[in-house]
């Protein structure tokens, strides 16, 4: 999994009338859970750009006031109308308990299905996996080669070492549609 260096400051005046001054001098509101931690503290807007608008999920190396630790970022808000990052909620992650984190979905391979005339659908673009962070991958990679025309590929079909995946056993992932073409060639 990837990381990224994220540097802090604490901040001591709560409340919304204090919140918005801060996003005025361009720093995000954000808060540190886990392992009986709770610490309140700013970040510079422009220092998370990389870290928010990518796809990926990481392992933010976060340095509050000198004091540093591990993290994945837990929820983002958004003002509604001008998308203005509004908070950030992250959690801190140790090598003895599992964290529960999405991961993004990447399909890998030809389908059958597609060569036969159909058309490969990706359903399902984040899984929600629970692990020790250090074995959490960037992606979660599904080869579709063996996907045949009117097949699907649903979360119990996946298995991987050190992850369990928390979605619903029969929630699709992937999925080879029938096309009017290949419908009609069929025929």
């Amino acid at each position: 999994m990837k990381e990224f260096n994220l540097a802090g400051t604490a901040r001591s005046e709560y409340g919304k009338k204090a919140a918005k001054a801060l996003r005025k001098q361009e720093l995000v509101p954000c808060n540190l859970y886990g392992n009986g931690t709770n610490v309140t503290f700013t970040v510079n807007v422009n220092d998370v750009r990389k870290l928010i608008y990518t796809p990926d999920t990481q392992v933010v190396n976060l340095t509050i006031d000198g004091n540093a630790c591990k993290a994945v970022v837990k929820e983002l808000q958004f003002h509604p109308v001008t998308e203005q990052l509004y908070h950030i909620d992250f959690l801190q992650v140790t090598d003895a308990k599992p964290v529960t984190v999405e991961i993004p979905v990447q399909l890998e391979g030809h389908a059958e299905g597609v060569k036969a005339g159909g058309k490969l659908q990706l359903v399902t673009r984040k899984l929600k996996v629970k692990a020790i962070y250090t074995y959490l991958p960037d992606r979660i990679i599904i080869d579709v080669t063996n996907l045949g025309l009117g097949k699907k590929l649903q979360v119990a079909d996946l298995k991987y070492d050190n992850l369990e995946i928390m979605n619903v056993k029969t929630q699709i992932v992937a999925q080879v549609k029938a096309t009017r073409q290949s419908a009609q060639a069929a025929q």
